[in-house]
């Protein structure tokens, strides 16, 4: 068993703060469990924790930064060593709404992320107050409802090296990746339980560095993922790839664009992996040209934009699609 449990929350940033906060109430059906600030800190109706999203306001769009929980105090201190013997942590700090001290440290391609173990339960309040007790919080049935986070994907100009820091230091588990013929790593599938996949890192292609390419909800069935475009739709959201099944990790999914600029992904289904000598699958590139599970095909711009903008061509798809359109970053090198 790894040191760490799971992904705990994620801190996406919006230069449109209360048009995306509408959109998570609204269309997701998240709900808002605390404000601070410029932060805004949202929860789906299925987590044990107070919530999974932090919601920031910021000039540009993409992530502030990704938080894993571990299973002990003891397991934190294990992953903190061994991030420090890596030389890419950064240091302590007393902790954020809803959980305790946190040390923050980068992967090798600089995004941002901490460890956590002392982390609030949530207590739904009356109006929220579930009939039944293993459950915790009632679902309200608002938008498409999502259940959970469910994974963070991120781009990466190296790939392979992300890959082995999350498996050699943070524990995780690789089950699936891609690996194109001239040898080169450019995806990347990764957990720290027996789903298929929690962490995923993709090649970026415009050679930038800590870049968010999607963050992932969950909802139980597929006809709830149906129900989503339908709301997609209904609510103007740009709707950039419609639902089908992915062939890496056998998931069904929607991808859409929240109005500050950032990659939402509903989805459900996919691999629960038991075996313990489970190796990692890769796939060809000729595999993966053939497009998605059903042979659709993947759409260029899933290929090539993320948050925030690295490229004018970024820039111009975001405002093509009706989001935030930041100038591009300068952030071209690890920070």
């Amino acid at each position: 068993m790894s040191d760490l449990a799971h992904i705990h929350h994620v801190e996406v940033l919006t230069p449109t703060p209360q048009a995306s906060l509408d959109f998570y109430v609204d269309v997701l059906g998240m709900e808002v469990e605390h404000r601070d600030g410029p932060s805004v800190y949202l929860r789906s109706w299925g987590e044990y924790q107070r919530y999974s999203l932090k919601l920031t306001e910021s000039r540009t769009s993409g992530l502030g930064h990704m938080a894993i929980r571990a299973w002990s105090a003891e397991a934190l201190e294990r992953r903190v060593a061994a991030i420090e013997t890596s030389g890419l942590g950064i240091g302590w700090h007393d902790g954020d709404h809803g959980h305790g001290k946190a040390y923050t440290f980068t992967d090798p391609d600089g995004h941002a992320m901490e460890l956590i173990w002392e982390a609030d339960r949530y207590v739904a309040p009356e109006h929220l107050r579930p009939a039944l007790r293993n459950v915790p919080m009632r679902n309200t049935g608002r938008g498409a409802a999502v259940k959970r986070l469910d994974h963070v994907n991120l781009l990466a100009a190296d790939v392979a090296a992300c890959r082995r820091f999350a498996t050699d230091v943070l524990g995780f588990r690789h089950y699936e990746g891609i690996q194109l013929d001239n040898g080169d790593e450019t995806g990347a599938w990764l957990s720290l339980s027996i789903a298929a996949h929690e962490l995923i890192y993709v090649h970026d292609a415009r050679g930038a560095h800590g870049r968010l390419h999607h963050v992932a909800f969950w909802v139980d069935t597929r006809e709830e993922c149906l129900r989503a475009a339908d709301l997609f739709l209904d609510y103007g959201v740009h709707i950039e790839a419609a639902p089908s099944k992915h062939a890496v990790a056998g998931g069904f999914f929607l991808y859409g664009f929240e109005p500050g600029g950032n990659r939402m992904e509903v989805t459900t289904g996919g691999h629960f992996l038991y075996d313990p000598e489970q190796q990692p699958l890769m796939w060809t590139e000729a595999e993966r040209a053939k497009g998605q599970a059903w042979g659709v095909r993947t759409v260029e711009s899933f290929h090539v934009y993320g948050t925030p903008p690295a490229v004018e061509a970024d820039r111009a798809y975001a405002l093509a699609a009706g989001v935030a359109a930041p100038a591009p970053t300068t952030r071209t090198e690890k920070r």
